[in-house]
């Protein structure tokens, strides 16, 4: 009754065990007791109770048995119970060594839960007056039937409350596991998490090699995994090759026995392999891996619940696997695609830092080495007979005789394809040599790549590549290149039109400073033969007579003031003008330029008005540019001033805010008249070259529209800056700077 009680009353397995057996030994004298479970499906044996002398062993308990013998086994096979006064006389009658020293008196009963004995209880006495009666045994049959129903139930219960705490935890793992897309991150967590669901004491989690096939120890847990991370399997290898192949789960236990296991890695390692449970992580009909768990602690093996429970988490893993994954390599291509953005705008900052040729295809070549890792290239321009080449690297020999010449198309079939078809030429070293037109520069070389530089339809250089290895051109690096060879074209194009205009400035000032030469020759003739004949040299002339002389000579000294600007201005875009700097006295050139111009001022009544400080210091420029400078403003406020106009010439010195070049100080001279004014159009544009007004009264003076232009360069070169200020109608003032000399 008291067992009944308490087995009705409690729910823990290890509890009802413990409960039996004092009741038990209330009972029964005993030093020994065991209580025997059998797993008919898997025909396994273990104790679920252990006591031996008293003492409880629990490292005997819940472990497989080995394949053998015992009197609490036959118990169970016979189906009935066995008493003996002899327990070793007992085990040998059965055909079995005895199992336990020191014991003479032995009882066992069957645990029957209905038709079925699922194991047995049985006792021993150490003391050899003990003899077990028949009403012993009866009363231990009577709580082992009590108990029998009292194990099935706890055990179905337990059972019950492990696959829901597993269903909960797989619940909640499937949930962790969609929550990351860090690849390593959930490696690591897709094996921890198996190997806690079914309480194993080890696991792998192996990748597939997606090129060889091979099986990769990518993640271990376990006493042995340094030994084994990173490490690989042949195809096939083993029970975990054949799970790849059939694409099917497996459970291996007692792996020992089978023919595949291979035992080299427990022998090294110390670990015992005793039971294996594989499950393919499956993925659009493709194993992507393997999860491979080890021994359940418990020491059981495993299960047909064992593994569907496996299959249906690795199911989840397999999907957020895949997903990490995809994502992985997606924000490893966006990562690749913003270096290789950001690697083209320093490219493109390179490019374009210079318009000369010869650094744009230096540019090229060196990227173009870098990103591929080639051990030779060569870049050039394309001319009638062939490539210039202007940039190379990792040639030695191969190429010196076109260094002063150049690179014949037909040297290389592939050069002669990729100009001839404009079309990127990609090749091995056996095609190559099959080629008999065609084979590689570089020594030793086994991969080549040519990318023709288009500018539009034209070819105008080309870029070659060579390598010594087979494959070197990943299709990442081709569309690298590619991408490469379009922004150098347009670097490149841009080069060669600079050179071409730098080309025609030069000849263009070249022709103007040809045909201002050979105008001052005959200007000089006319205007010396004038002077003679308006003095008389010839005779009296009469007044119609002097009237064209004075026509003629007045149209020479324009035409010489044209011929000597645009000879400056082709000299200043050449950068052939040169000038003579010391320190200038600012009083004496504006007295100077005054001096040259005053007739003009009294031609037209006009007032010149003259400041200028006696302390003002010198300043450092080129004495006939600067007096060049305020003679054309001079003359620019003369022209554009009507009868009787006010024109004042003034100078200050000053600090640095007008000069934007920050220098220590600067000297400010203006020259202010109120005169017809500028309308703003006129003002956006006054310092271009050959720019004149619309406004009519501006045309009534004549000019050629440079000498503002001019003007403006004179003043810059010289360390200074110029500007203006004006209101249409109302006059103009134009001020500039000259820096002071440092004495």
């Amino acid at each position: 009754m008291r067992v009944a009680e308490g087995i009705n009353i409690t729910l823990q397995f290890d509890d009802i065990l413990e409960l039996i057996y004092a009741q038990t030994n209330r009972l029964i004298p005993m030093r020994d007791f065991w209580i025997l479970l059998h797993d008919s499906d898997r025909d396994i044996y273990h104790f679920a109770f252990y006591l031996k002398d008293d003492i409880r062993l629990l490292e005997h308990e819940n472990r497989p048995l080995e394949p053998g013998g015992g009197l609490s086994r036959e118990v169970v096979h016979a189906h009935r119970a066995i008493v003996t006064d002899d327990y070793e006389r007992e085990c040998r009658s059965h055909g079995f060594l005895p199992q336990v020293e020191g014991l003479y008196a032995w009882m066992g009963v069957p645990l029957n839960a209905g038709p079925e004995t699922i194991g047995s209880i049985s006792l021993a006495s150490r003391d050899p007056s003990v003899i077990y009666s028949d009403d012993q045994a009866s009363m231990l049959q009577a709580i082992a039937d009590q108990a029998a129903g009292a194990i099935v139930k706890t055990r179905l219960l337990a059972e019950t409350e492990r696959r829901a705490r597993q269903l909960s935890l797989l619940n909640e793992i499937g949930r962790s596991l969609t929550s990351t897309l860090d690849l390593t991150s959930l490696l690591n967590q897709i094996l921890e998490n198996a190997v806690d669901i079914l309480s194993c004491e080890a696991g792998t989690l192996f990748l597939i090699d997606e090129n060889t096939d091979e099986l990769i120890f990518e993640v271990v847990a376990g006493p042995v995994a340094d030994e084994l991370i990173g490490q690989r399997l042949a195809p096939g290898t083993g029970h975990v090759g054949r799970a790849v192949s059939t694409q099917q789960p497996a459970i291996v236990n007692q792996v020992n026995l089978t023919e595949e296991w291979a035992s080299k890695p427990d022998e090294r390692t110390g670990f015992q392999t005793r039971d294996l449970l594989l499950v393919p992580m499956v993925v659009q009909e493709q194993v992507t891996g393997i999860i491979e768990v080890i021994n359940r602690r418990d020491g059981t093996p495993f299960t047909n619940d064992d593994q569907e429970l496996l299959i249906a988490y690795a199911s989840q893993a397999a999907i957020a696997l895949e997903n990490a994954r995809l994502y992985t390599l997606t924000d490893q291509q966006l990562a690749a695609r913003v270096d290789e953005l950001s690697a083209m705008q320093r490219i493109d900052r390179e490019l374009n830092a210079s318009l000369d040729i010869q650094h744009a295809m230096r540019i090229t070549l060196d990227w173009a080495m870098r990103q591929s890792g080639a051990d030779s290239g060569l870049v050039g321009s394309i001319e009638e007979d062939g490539v210039l080449i202007m940039a190379d690297q990792g040639y030695g020999q191969e190429i010196d005789e076109y260094r002063e010449s150049v690179l014949p198309l037909d040297l290389i079939s592939s050069l002669r394809n990729a100009v001839h078809n404009s079309d990127t030429q990609i090749f091995k070293r056996s095609q190559i040599m099959d080629d008999q037109n065609g084979h590689g520069i570089l020594e030793g070389m086994r991969s080549q790549v040519v990318y023709p530089i288009r500018r539009e339809e034209q070819v105008i250089g080309v870029l070659i590549l060579e390598s010594r290895q087979e494959n070197a051109w990943a299709p990442n690096i081709q569309e690298f290149l590619s991408r490469l060879s379009d922004h150098a074209a347009i670097a490149i194009s841009n080069a060669q039109l600079f050179a071409q205009i730098q080309a025609a400035d030069v000849a263009k000032s070249d022709f103007i400073s040809f045909v201002a030469h050979e105008l001052k020759t005959p200007m000089t003739s006319i205007r010396g033969y004038s002077d003679l004949l308006l003095g008389g040299a010839m005779g009296d002339l009469n007044d119609g007579q002097v009237n064209f002389l004075q026509t003629v000579l007045s149209n020479v000294l324009r035409m010489n003031t044209l011929v000597t600007d645009l000879n400056d201005i082709s000299r200043i875009e050449a950068g052939r003008l040169r000038l003579d700097f010391e320190s200038v006295e600012v009083a004496g050139f504006i007295q100077e330029v005054v001096q040259a111009q005053g007739h003009s001022f009294e031609e037209k009544n006009q007032t010149l008005e003259l400041q200028i400080p006696k302390d003002l210091a010198q300043v450092w420029g080129d004495r006939i540019r600067l007096i060049q400078i305020l003679a054309n403003l001079v003359s620019n406020a003369h022209k554009y001033s009507s009868e009787g106009g006010q024109i004042k010439i003034s100078a200050m010195q000053a600090d640095n805010q007008w000069d934007p070049d920050g220098a220590a100080e600067v000297v400010l001279v203006s020259v202010r008249d109120d005169g017809i004014g500028m309308t703003p159009e006129d003002q956006a544009n006054i310092f271009s070259k050959f720019f004149r007004s619309e406004d009519p009264k501006a045309r009534e003076a004549p000019g050629s529209g440079l000498g503002l232009n001019i003007t403006k360069n004179l003043v810059e070169m010289q360390g200074g800056m110029i500007w203006f200020e004006s209101e249409y109608g109302q006059g103009t003032t134009f001020s500039f700077t000259v820096p002071v000399a440092q004495i």
